[in-house]
Protein backbone atom coordinates (compact mmCIF):
# COMPACT_ATOMS: atom_id res chain seq x y z
CA UNK A 1 0.00 0.00 0.00
CA UNK A 2 1.10 3.33 -1.12
CA UNK A 3 0.14 6.70 1.11
CA UNK A 4 1.02 9.96 2.38
CA UNK A 5 -1.47 11.95 5.01
CA UNK A 6 -0.57 15.59 5.68
CA UNK A 7 -0.09 15.58 9.43
CA UNK A 8 0.97 19.39 10.59
CA UNK A 9 3.25 21.62 7.49
CA UNK A 10 4.92 24.79 8.25
CA UNK A 11 3.96 27.27 6.13
CA UNK A 12 0.64 28.17 4.10
CA UNK A 13 -0.95 25.83 2.25
CA UNK A 14 -5.08 26.20 1.31
CA UNK A 15 -5.99 22.73 -0.17
CA UNK A 16 -5.31 19.69 2.08
CA UNK A 17 -3.74 16.71 -0.09
CA UNK A 18 -5.77 13.73 -0.94
CA UNK A 19 -4.66 10.39 0.42
CA UNK A 20 -1.97 8.95 -2.23
CA UNK A 21 -0.70 12.46 -3.34
CA UNK A 22 2.72 14.08 -2.19
CA UNK A 23 2.87 16.73 -0.07
CA UNK A 24 4.12 20.41 -0.64
CA UNK A 25 5.63 23.11 1.30
CA UNK A 26 7.15 25.51 -1.19
CA UNK A 27 9.66 23.72 -2.67
CA UNK A 28 10.09 20.73 -0.39
CA UNK A 29 7.83 17.39 -1.31
CA UNK A 30 8.06 14.54 0.12
CA UNK A 31 6.43 10.96 -1.07
CA UNK A 32 6.39 7.43 0.67
CA UNK A 33 5.97 4.03 -0.69
CA UNK A 34 5.05 1.76 1.73
CA UNK A 35 4.77 -2.50 1.35
CA UNK A 36 2.27 -4.57 1.46
CA UNK A 37 3.87 -7.67 2.51
CA UNK A 38 3.77 -7.22 6.19
CA UNK A 39 7.78 -6.25 6.29
CA UNK A 40 7.44 -2.95 7.88
CA UNK A 41 9.81 -1.34 4.57
CA UNK A 42 9.30 2.12 3.58
CA UNK A 43 11.11 4.10 0.94
CA UNK A 44 10.70 7.70 0.96
CA UNK A 45 11.85 10.60 -1.16
CA UNK A 46 12.52 14.13 -0.56
CA UNK A 47 12.90 16.88 -2.93
CA UNK A 48 13.71 20.33 -2.16
CA UNK A 49 15.58 23.19 -4.38
CA UNK A 50 18.92 23.80 -3.08
CA UNK A 51 18.54 21.51 -0.55
CA UNK A 52 21.99 20.28 0.16
CA UNK A 53 20.78 17.52 2.96
CA UNK A 54 17.85 15.69 4.77
CA UNK A 55 16.60 14.74 8.05
CA UNK A 56 14.67 12.19 8.57
CA UNK A 57 12.57 12.03 12.41
CA UNK A 58 10.93 8.56 12.25
CA UNK A 59 8.64 8.83 15.07
CA UNK A 60 9.72 5.60 16.31
CA UNK A 61 12.97 6.84 18.15
CA UNK A 62 15.13 6.98 15.69
CA UNK A 63 16.39 9.50 12.78
CA UNK A 64 18.61 9.27 9.38
CA UNK A 65 20.17 11.17 7.61
CA UNK A 66 20.07 11.47 3.38
CA UNK A 67 22.01 13.85 1.22
CA UNK A 68 20.16 12.30 -1.64
CA UNK A 69 16.20 12.15 -0.02
CA UNK A 70 16.11 9.05 -0.96
CA UNK A 71 16.31 6.91 1.82
CA UNK A 72 14.38 3.41 2.89
CA UNK A 73 12.97 2.31 6.72
CA UNK A 74 12.17 -0.76 7.94
CA UNK A 75 9.74 -0.70 10.72
CA UNK A 76 9.50 -3.21 13.75
CA UNK A 77 6.29 -2.92 16.07
CA UNK A 78 4.16 -5.39 14.76
CA UNK A 79 0.49 -4.35 14.26
CA UNK A 80 -0.73 -1.70 12.54
CA UNK A 81 0.64 1.59 14.06
CA UNK A 82 0.78 5.08 13.25
CA UNK A 83 3.98 6.95 13.09
CA UNK A 84 4.53 11.05 12.41
CA UNK A 85 7.72 11.79 9.82
CA UNK A 86 9.50 14.64 10.21
CA UNK A 87 11.44 15.79 7.53
CA UNK A 88 14.06 18.64 7.64
CA UNK A 89 15.68 20.11 4.14
CA UNK A 90 18.78 21.78 4.60
CA UNK A 91 20.47 24.90 2.21
CA UNK A 92 23.52 25.99 1.81
CA UNK A 93 22.95 29.12 3.94
CA UNK A 94 22.07 27.59 6.96
CA UNK A 95 18.57 27.68 6.21
CA UNK A 96 15.87 25.05 6.43
CA UNK A 97 12.72 23.93 5.28
CA UNK A 98 10.20 21.49 7.68
CA UNK A 99 7.77 19.47 7.21
CA UNK A 100 5.91 16.48 8.81
CA UNK A 101 3.43 13.74 7.19
CA UNK A 102 1.67 10.63 9.25
CA UNK A 103 1.77 7.19 7.44
CA UNK A 104 0.80 3.63 8.52
CA UNK A 105 2.76 0.81 8.45
CA UNK A 106 1.56 -2.91 9.14
CA UNK A 107 4.20 -5.15 10.30
CA UNK A 108 3.00 -9.05 10.40
CA UNK A 109 4.66 -11.42 12.98
CA UNK A 110 7.24 -12.94 11.67
CA UNK A 111 7.21 -15.96 13.97
CA UNK A 112 8.12 -15.65 17.30
CA UNK A 113 11.68 -13.61 17.08
CA UNK A 114 13.83 -13.25 19.95
CA UNK A 115 17.67 -13.66 19.88
CA UNK A 116 18.50 -13.69 23.59
CA UNK A 117 21.67 -15.31 22.96
CA UNK A 118 22.91 -11.71 20.86
CA UNK A 119 21.91 -9.89 24.38
CA UNK A 120 23.91 -11.72 26.53
CA UNK A 121 26.62 -11.30 24.18
CA UNK A 122 26.44 -7.61 23.31
CA UNK A 123 26.29 -7.24 27.20
CA UNK A 124 27.75 -9.56 28.90
CA UNK A 125 24.21 -10.00 30.83
CA UNK A 126 25.26 -6.82 32.51
CA UNK A 127 27.60 -4.23 30.83
CA UNK A 128 30.09 -4.51 27.81
CA UNK A 129 32.56 -2.35 26.59
CA UNK A 130 33.40 -3.49 22.41
CA UNK A 131 36.30 -1.37 20.77
CA UNK A 132 36.84 -1.24 17.17
CA UNK A 133 39.33 -4.08 16.15
CA UNK A 134 41.93 -1.68 14.54
CA UNK A 135 44.27 -5.53 14.50
CA UNK A 136 41.81 -6.94 12.38
CA UNK A 137 42.41 -6.43 8.50
CA UNK A 138 39.02 -5.67 7.36
CA UNK A 139 37.81 -3.74 10.78
CA UNK A 140 36.48 -1.15 8.16
CA UNK A 141 34.88 -2.38 4.53
CA UNK A 142 32.55 -1.49 2.32
CA UNK A 143 31.01 -3.26 -0.69
CA UNK A 144 28.01 -3.39 -2.74
CA UNK A 145 24.06 -5.04 -2.75
CA UNK A 146 23.01 -7.90 -4.64
CA UNK A 147 21.61 -5.68 -7.33
CA UNK A 148 25.30 -4.24 -7.91
CA UNK A 149 27.31 -6.97 -7.18
CA UNK A 150 25.21 -10.41 -7.78
CA UNK A 151 27.62 -13.16 -6.60
CA UNK A 152 29.49 -11.09 -3.93
CA UNK A 153 27.53 -8.99 -2.20
CA UNK A 154 28.07 -9.96 1.49
CA UNK A 155 31.38 -9.06 1.94
CA UNK A 156 33.50 -5.81 1.17
CA UNK A 157 35.06 -5.84 -2.49
CA UNK A 158 35.33 -2.14 -2.56
CA UNK A 159 37.72 -1.51 0.05
CA UNK A 160 39.03 -3.49 3.36
CA UNK A 161 41.25 -1.64 5.64
CA UNK A 162 44.81 -3.04 6.60
CA UNK A 163 45.31 -3.06 10.47
CA UNK A 164 45.36 0.04 12.18
CA UNK A 165 45.12 1.84 9.00
CA UNK A 166 43.34 5.00 10.39
CA UNK A 167 44.94 5.01 13.75
CA UNK A 168 48.33 7.05 12.64
CA UNK A 169 46.46 10.09 11.03
CA UNK A 170 45.50 13.12 12.92
CA UNK A 171 42.45 13.44 10.76
CA UNK A 172 40.44 9.53 11.25
CA UNK A 173 42.35 8.47 14.45
CA UNK A 174 39.43 9.24 16.40
CA UNK A 175 37.99 6.14 14.53
CA UNK A 176 40.22 4.13 17.53
CA UNK A 177 39.28 6.01 20.69
CA UNK A 178 35.84 4.86 20.30
CA UNK A 179 34.18 2.85 22.99
CA UNK A 180 30.63 1.01 22.31
CA UNK A 181 28.99 0.23 25.56
CA UNK A 182 25.90 -2.12 25.70
CA UNK A 183 23.85 -2.53 29.01
CA UNK A 184 21.10 -5.49 29.83
CA UNK A 185 18.68 -3.71 31.90
CA UNK A 186 16.07 -6.16 32.25
CA UNK A 187 14.29 -7.15 28.96
CA UNK A 188 15.85 -4.05 27.60
CA UNK A 189 19.55 -3.95 25.74
CA UNK A 190 20.70 0.23 25.46
CA UNK A 191 23.61 1.39 24.03
CA UNK A 192 25.95 4.16 24.42
CA UNK A 193 28.93 5.87 22.65
CA UNK A 194 31.88 7.36 23.45
CA UNK A 195 33.21 9.45 20.95
CA UNK A 196 35.72 11.31 23.49
CA UNK A 197 34.32 14.33 21.24
CA UNK A 198 34.81 13.29 17.78
CA UNK A 199 33.32 11.07 15.08
CA UNK A 200 34.68 9.76 12.36
CA UNK A 201 32.07 10.82 9.72
CA UNK A 202 32.32 9.12 6.02
CA UNK A 203 32.77 11.87 3.54
CA UNK A 204 29.19 11.78 2.14
CA UNK A 205 27.96 11.92 4.92
CA UNK A 206 29.92 14.20 6.89
CA UNK A 207 27.43 16.91 6.53
CA UNK A 208 25.79 16.31 9.77
CA UNK A 209 28.57 16.77 11.43
CA UNK A 210 29.24 20.29 10.07
CA UNK A 211 31.32 19.14 7.05
CA UNK A 212 30.88 19.83 3.44
CA UNK A 213 29.82 16.46 2.28
CA UNK A 214 32.04 16.44 -0.71
CA UNK A 215 35.63 15.47 1.11
CA UNK A 216 37.16 12.52 2.52
CA UNK A 217 36.39 10.74 5.38
CA UNK A 218 37.06 12.87 8.41
CA UNK A 219 36.86 13.10 12.23
CA UNK A 220 34.75 16.18 13.48
CA UNK A 221 34.07 17.69 16.52
CA UNK A 222 30.27 15.79 17.41
CA UNK A 223 28.07 16.04 19.99
CA UNK A 224 26.50 12.42 20.67
CA UNK A 225 22.84 12.62 21.30
CA UNK A 226 22.49 9.80 24.65
CA UNK A 227 21.63 6.52 25.12
CA UNK A 228 19.44 4.61 22.46
CA UNK A 229 17.53 1.46 22.80
CA UNK A 230 18.49 -1.45 20.73
CA UNK A 231 15.49 -3.10 19.21
CA UNK A 232 16.42 -6.73 17.86
CA UNK A 233 14.54 -8.12 14.94
CA UNK A 234 14.87 -10.58 12.28
CA UNK A 235 16.91 -9.50 9.55
CA UNK A 236 15.04 -8.77 6.09
CA UNK A 237 18.31 -8.16 3.99
CA UNK A 238 18.41 -12.41 3.00
CA UNK A 239 22.43 -12.72 2.80
CA UNK A 240 23.49 -16.15 2.11
CA UNK A 241 23.25 -18.61 5.03
CA UNK A 242 26.42 -19.15 7.15
CA UNK A 243 26.60 -15.30 6.44
CA UNK A 244 24.96 -13.56 8.82
CA UNK A 245 23.27 -14.21 12.15
CA UNK A 246 19.95 -13.12 10.84
CA UNK A 247 19.40 -10.34 13.44
CA UNK A 248 19.07 -6.79 13.06
CA UNK A 249 19.94 -4.39 15.78
CA UNK A 250 17.84 -1.05 15.44
CA UNK A 251 19.38 1.99 17.75
CA UNK A 252 16.76 4.79 18.90
CA UNK A 253 17.86 8.06 19.36
CA UNK A 254 19.89 8.44 16.09
CA UNK A 255 22.55 5.59 17.79
CA UNK A 256 25.47 4.97 15.32
CA UNK A 257 28.41 2.40 15.64
CA UNK A 258 31.58 4.73 15.50
CA UNK A 259 31.62 5.35 11.30
CA UNK A 260 29.19 7.71 10.56
CA UNK A 261 27.37 6.70 7.50
CA UNK A 262 23.56 8.20 8.38
CA UNK A 263 22.31 4.86 9.84
CA UNK A 264 20.97 3.32 12.60
CA UNK A 265 20.23 -0.16 11.76
CA UNK A 266 23.39 -2.82 12.00
CA UNK A 267 23.25 -6.45 11.09
CA UNK A 268 25.03 -8.57 13.32
CA UNK A 269 27.35 -10.83 10.58
CA UNK A 270 28.74 -12.71 13.56
CA UNK A 271 28.74 -12.54 17.24
CA UNK A 272 31.07 -14.40 20.24
CA UNK A 273 32.46 -13.33 23.80
CA UNK A 274 34.75 -10.85 22.07
CA UNK A 275 34.36 -10.56 18.55
CA UNK A 276 31.27 -8.77 17.05
CA UNK A 277 31.38 -8.36 12.86
CA UNK A 278 28.05 -6.14 11.51
CA UNK A 279 27.35 -4.46 8.05
CA UNK A 280 25.26 -1.39 7.83
CA UNK A 281 23.48 0.30 4.62
CA UNK A 282 24.76 3.96 3.58
CA UNK A 283 22.16 6.71 3.83
CA UNK A 284 23.60 8.84 1.11
CA UNK A 285 23.65 5.74 -1.08
CA UNK A 286 21.86 2.91 -0.49
CA UNK A 287 23.95 0.63 -2.71
CA UNK A 288 26.71 0.91 -0.67
CA UNK A 289 27.15 -1.69 2.34
CA UNK A 290 29.30 -0.52 5.25
CA UNK A 291 31.25 -3.69 7.23
CA UNK A 292 32.73 -3.06 11.48
CA UNK A 293 34.46 -5.33 13.05
CA UNK A 294 34.75 -4.81 16.88
CA UNK A 295 36.49 -6.75 19.44
CA UNK A 296 36.27 -6.50 23.44
CA UNK A 297 40.32 -5.53 23.44
CA UNK A 298 41.26 -1.92 23.88
CA UNK A 299 42.94 -0.62 20.56
CA UNK A 300 47.16 -0.46 21.15
CA UNK A 301 46.52 -3.76 23.97
CA UNK A 302 46.28 -6.35 21.80
CA UNK A 303 48.32 -9.54 22.04
CA UNK A 304 51.31 -8.81 19.15
CA UNK A 305 51.66 -12.26 16.47
CA UNK A 306 54.66 -13.66 17.17
CA UNK A 307 56.37 -16.05 14.09
CA UNK A 308 55.75 -19.80 15.29
CA UNK A 309 56.88 -21.84 12.22
CA UNK A 310 58.34 -21.08 8.70
CA UNK A 311 60.36 -22.68 6.05
CA UNK A 312 62.15 -20.00 4.12
CA UNK A 313 63.95 -22.71 1.86
CA UNK A 314 67.20 -21.50 2.30
CA UNK A 315 69.03 -24.59 2.14
CA UNK A 316 69.59 -26.34 -1.32
CA UNK A 317 68.48 -29.97 -1.90
CA UNK A 318 65.53 -32.08 -0.94
CA UNK A 319 63.31 -29.89 1.42
CA UNK A 320 63.79 -30.38 5.05
CA UNK A 321 62.54 -33.60 5.89
CA UNK A 322 61.31 -31.91 9.74
CA UNK A 323 58.86 -29.82 7.97
CA UNK A 324 57.97 -31.87 4.86
CA UNK A 325 56.72 -35.26 3.52
CA UNK A 326 55.61 -36.67 0.20
CA UNK A 327 52.17 -37.77 -1.81
CA UNK A 328 53.27 -40.22 -3.97
CA UNK A 329 51.63 -41.91 -7.22
CA UNK A 330 49.36 -41.32 -9.73
CA UNK A 331 45.52 -42.50 -9.91
CA UNK A 332 43.93 -38.98 -11.04
CA UNK A 333 43.70 -37.74 -6.78
CA UNK A 334 39.89 -38.03 -7.27
CA UNK A 335 40.24 -35.39 -9.93
CA UNK A 336 40.87 -37.09 -13.26
CA UNK A 337 44.46 -35.47 -12.82
CA UNK A 338 47.10 -36.76 -15.17
CA UNK A 339 50.56 -36.49 -13.35
CA UNK A 340 52.39 -38.81 -11.26
CA UNK A 341 53.57 -37.33 -8.04
CA UNK A 342 57.41 -37.87 -6.95
CA UNK A 343 59.77 -37.27 -4.72
CA UNK A 344 62.36 -37.07 -7.45
CA UNK A 345 64.91 -33.99 -7.47
CA UNK A 346 63.77 -33.41 -11.19
CA UNK A 347 60.22 -32.34 -9.92
CA UNK A 348 60.89 -31.17 -6.19
CA UNK A 349 64.17 -29.26 -5.44
CA UNK A 350 65.18 -26.41 -3.21
CA UNK A 351 67.62 -24.18 -5.20
CA UNK A 352 68.55 -19.87 -5.01
CA UNK A 353 66.42 -19.68 -1.56
CA UNK A 354 63.35 -20.74 -3.59
CA UNK A 355 61.09 -24.19 -3.56
CA UNK A 356 60.98 -25.89 -6.68
CA UNK A 357 58.05 -27.74 -7.24
CA UNK A 358 58.41 -29.03 -11.42
CA UNK A 359 55.85 -30.26 -13.40
CA UNK A 360 57.18 -31.46 -16.60
CA UNK A 361 55.73 -34.23 -19.67
CA UNK A 362 57.81 -37.45 -18.86
CA UNK A 363 58.35 -37.83 -23.27
CA UNK A 364 56.09 -40.92 -23.25
CA UNK A 365 52.86 -39.14 -23.09
CA UNK A 366 52.86 -38.89 -19.05
CA UNK A 367 53.44 -36.51 -16.88
CA UNK A 368 55.40 -36.09 -13.24
CA UNK A 369 54.97 -33.02 -10.93
CA UNK A 370 55.30 -32.95 -6.62
CA UNK A 371 52.91 -32.90 -3.90
CA UNK A 372 54.94 -31.75 -0.49
CA UNK A 373 52.80 -32.00 2.98
CA UNK A 374 53.22 -31.26 6.60
CA UNK A 375 51.41 -34.25 7.74
CA UNK A 376 52.28 -35.32 11.03
CA UNK A 377 55.04 -32.79 11.44
CA UNK A 378 53.91 -29.14 11.39
CA UNK A 379 50.39 -28.84 12.29
CA UNK A 380 48.29 -26.04 13.59
CA UNK A 381 45.19 -24.62 14.87
CA UNK A 382 44.55 -21.01 13.86
CA UNK A 383 46.98 -18.12 13.20
CA UNK A 384 47.87 -16.01 9.77
CA UNK A 385 49.64 -18.03 7.46
CA UNK A 386 51.13 -16.58 4.24
CA UNK A 387 52.66 -17.96 1.47
CA UNK A 388 54.72 -16.02 -1.36
CA UNK A 389 54.95 -17.54 -4.58
CA UNK A 390 54.88 -17.55 -8.12
CA UNK A 391 52.80 -19.45 -10.37
CA UNK A 392 53.34 -21.81 -13.27
CA UNK A 393 51.96 -20.05 -16.74
CA UNK A 394 51.21 -23.09 -19.04
CA UNK A 395 47.93 -24.17 -19.51
CA UNK A 396 46.71 -27.35 -17.84
CA UNK A 397 48.50 -26.51 -15.03
CA UNK A 398 46.91 -26.38 -11.72
CA UNK A 399 49.11 -25.15 -8.74
CA UNK A 400 47.64 -25.24 -4.84
CA UNK A 401 48.23 -23.81 -1.46
CA UNK A 402 46.31 -25.90 0.71
CA UNK A 403 45.41 -27.14 3.94
CA UNK A 404 43.81 -30.79 5.44
CA UNK A 405 42.10 -31.16 8.63
CA UNK A 406 44.93 -33.25 10.63
CA UNK A 407 42.26 -35.86 11.24
CA UNK A 408 41.70 -36.61 7.66
CA UNK A 409 43.50 -39.96 7.69
CA UNK A 410 40.28 -40.97 10.34
CA UNK A 411 37.43 -39.40 9.38
CA UNK A 412 38.04 -38.76 5.74
CA UNK A 413 37.35 -35.93 3.20
CA UNK A 414 35.51 -33.19 3.43
CA UNK A 415 34.61 -34.05 6.95
CA UNK A 416 37.80 -32.85 8.14
CA UNK A 417 37.64 -29.66 6.23
CA UNK A 418 39.79 -28.37 3.33
CA UNK A 419 41.58 -24.49 3.64
CA UNK A 420 42.51 -23.29 0.44
CA UNK A 421 44.56 -20.47 0.49
CA UNK A 422 45.37 -20.24 -2.99
CA UNK A 423 44.39 -22.42 -6.37
CA UNK A 424 45.17 -21.28 -9.90
CA UNK A 425 43.09 -23.23 -12.67
CA UNK A 426 45.25 -23.95 -15.82
CA UNK A 427 42.64 -22.35 -18.08
CA UNK A 428 43.26 -18.67 -16.71
CA UNK A 429 46.68 -17.79 -15.30
CA UNK A 430 45.41 -13.88 -13.94
CA UNK A 431 42.87 -15.22 -11.46
CA UNK A 432 43.54 -17.00 -7.65
CA UNK A 433 40.39 -18.58 -6.03
CA UNK A 434 40.21 -19.12 -2.12
CA UNK A 435 38.04 -21.79 -1.16
CA UNK A 436 36.41 -23.61 1.66
CA UNK A 437 35.23 -27.38 1.71
CA UNK A 438 33.37 -29.18 4.94
CA UNK A 439 30.42 -30.86 5.16
CA UNK A 440 27.70 -29.08 2.88
CA UNK A 441 29.79 -27.05 1.25
CA UNK A 442 32.16 -29.45 -0.83
CA UNK A 443 33.77 -30.13 -4.23
CA UNK A 444 31.81 -27.38 -6.98
CA UNK A 445 30.10 -26.02 -3.72
CA UNK A 446 32.62 -24.90 -1.62
CA UNK A 447 32.56 -21.18 -0.14
CA UNK A 448 34.57 -19.85 -2.82
CA UNK A 449 35.52 -16.49 -4.26
CA UNK A 450 38.50 -15.05 -6.55
CA UNK A 451 40.48 -11.81 -7.57
CA UNK A 452 42.59 -10.98 -10.26
CA UNK A 453 46.29 -11.42 -10.08
CA UNK A 454 47.66 -10.31 -13.58
CA UNK A 455 50.97 -11.17 -12.50
CA UNK A 456 50.62 -13.92 -10.48
CA UNK A 457 52.88 -15.99 -13.15
CA UNK A 458 55.74 -13.51 -13.17
CA UNK A 459 55.92 -11.97 -9.73
CA UNK A 460 56.29 -13.10 -6.62
CA UNK A 461 52.87 -12.55 -3.99
CA UNK A 462 51.78 -13.12 -1.01
CA UNK A 463 48.62 -15.61 -0.02
CA UNK A 464 47.32 -15.58 3.29
CA UNK A 465 44.49 -16.97 5.84
CA UNK A 466 44.01 -15.23 8.74
CA UNK A 467 42.12 -18.04 10.58
CA UNK A 468 40.53 -17.44 13.97
CA UNK A 469 38.11 -19.18 15.87
CA UNK A 470 36.02 -16.38 14.56
CA UNK A 471 36.41 -15.75 11.29
CA UNK A 472 38.32 -17.01 8.18
CA UNK A 473 39.72 -14.15 5.68
CA UNK A 474 41.73 -14.70 2.77
CA UNK A 475 44.15 -12.03 1.23
CA UNK A 476 46.24 -11.21 -1.65
CA UNK A 477 49.02 -9.06 -0.45
CA UNK A 478 47.03 -6.50 0.65
CA UNK A 479 43.74 -7.61 -1.28
CA UNK A 480 40.74 -8.97 0.55
CA UNK A 481 39.64 -12.51 -1.65
CA UNK A 482 36.51 -12.89 0.18
CA UNK A 483 35.78 -11.46 3.67
CA UNK A 484 34.87 -12.80 6.32
CA UNK A 485 33.64 -16.50 6.77
CA UNK A 486 32.01 -16.83 10.26
CA UNK A 487 33.89 -19.95 11.82
CA UNK A 488 32.30 -21.50 14.73
CA UNK A 489 31.63 -24.76 16.85
CA UNK A 490 29.90 -25.98 13.86
CA UNK A 491 32.86 -26.37 11.14
CA UNK A 492 35.63 -28.49 11.19
CA UNK A 493 37.79 -25.16 11.65
CA UNK A 494 39.02 -25.72 14.74
CA UNK A 495 41.76 -28.29 15.17
CA UNK A 496 45.43 -28.69 13.58
CA UNK A 497 45.26 -28.77 9.73
CA UNK A 498 48.49 -29.10 7.78
CA UNK A 499 50.09 -27.68 4.62
CA UNK A 500 49.58 -29.07 1.21
CA UNK A 501 52.11 -27.57 -1.62
CA UNK A 502 51.32 -29.07 -5.21
CA UNK A 503 50.87 -28.29 -9.40
CA UNK A 504 48.59 -30.65 -10.98
CA UNK A 505 48.58 -31.36 -14.66
CA UNK A 506 44.83 -31.29 -16.08
CA UNK A 507 41.75 -32.25 -14.11
CA UNK A 508 38.77 -30.49 -13.35
CA UNK A 509 40.64 -26.92 -12.50
CA UNK A 510 43.36 -27.96 -14.75
CA UNK A 511 41.53 -28.24 -18.15
CA UNK A 512 42.92 -28.74 -21.20
CA UNK A 513 46.82 -29.64 -21.36
CA UNK A 514 48.86 -27.57 -23.46
CA UNK A 515 50.04 -29.96 -26.44
CA UNK A 516 53.31 -28.42 -26.45
CA UNK A 517 54.11 -28.89 -22.93
CA UNK A 518 57.35 -29.73 -21.50
CA UNK A 519 57.55 -27.83 -18.22
CA UNK A 520 56.67 -25.33 -15.37
CA UNK A 521 57.31 -24.38 -11.86
CA UNK A 522 55.73 -23.17 -9.25
CA UNK A 523 58.16 -21.15 -6.74
CA UNK A 524 57.55 -20.57 -3.61
CA UNK A 525 59.93 -18.05 -1.17
CA UNK A 526 58.63 -19.12 2.04
CA UNK A 527 55.80 -19.84 4.35
CA UNK A 528 55.13 -18.48 7.59
CA UNK A 529 53.15 -19.30 10.49
CA UNK A 530 51.91 -16.25 13.07
CA UNK A 531 50.11 -16.91 16.21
Amino acid sequence: MTFVLVLIIIGCQEDEPELGSIVTLGDLSVSSNVSDDGSGIVEFTATAEDAITYKYVFGDGTSEVSPSGIITKTFTKTGLNTYLITVVAYGTEDNSTTITIEIEVEVEVQGDFADEEAKQLLSGGNIKTWYLATAEPGHLGVGFTIEQRPGAYWFATEFSAYPYQFCENSDTNCFCDDELIFALLGDNLTYQLDNKGQTFFNGANSAAGGGDGSGGDICLDFEIMGTSIVNLVSSPNGLPEGRTRGTLMNFTNDGFMGYYVGSSSYEILSITNNFLYVRSYDASNPALAWYLKFSTTPPGTEGEESLVWEDDFNTDGAPDPLNWTYDLGAGGWGNGEAQTYTNNPSNVIVEDGLLKIIAKADGSGGFTSARLKSENLQEFTYGRVEVRAKLPAVAGTWPAIWALGANFDTVGWPTCGEIDIMEQTGWDKNTTLSTLHFPGNYGGGGITNSTTVSTATTEFHNYTVEWTPDVIEFWVDDNPIHNSFANTSGTPFNSDFFFILNVAIGGTLGGAIDPGFTEDIMEVDYIRVYQ
